[in-house]
């Protein structure tokens, strides 16, 4: 996960409205079920869609009350908590 992407896509969201993204990561998993894809382009895929739910994470912390700023750490301090555990 790349922190400006997910700052990027959490912008997107506030701007529009969170379908869109929703609705981008409905198409890119349903992209993975082609068989031809190779492994680094599913990678690229798989890595698109991560960024995309922690902006949707991050998105609904801020409407929980929370600061961009704070969410945006927050998450990252959980991923980053998960990867160590992992």
């Amino acid at each position: 996960m790349k922190l400006p992407v997910i700052k990027q896509l959490t912008e997107f969201i506030e701007q529009n409205d969170q379908d869109y993204v929703i609705e981008a990561v409905e198409v890119l998993e349903a992209l993975t079920e082609v068989p031809s894809l190779k492994d680094e382009e599913l990678d690229v895929i798989g890595e698109l869609i991560s960024n995309m739910y922690g902006a949707l994470e991050v998105n609904k912390l801020v409407k929980d009350g929370m600061s961009k700023k704070d969410a945006l750490n927050s998450f990252m301090q959980r991923v980053l908590g998960s990867i160590d555990k992992g």
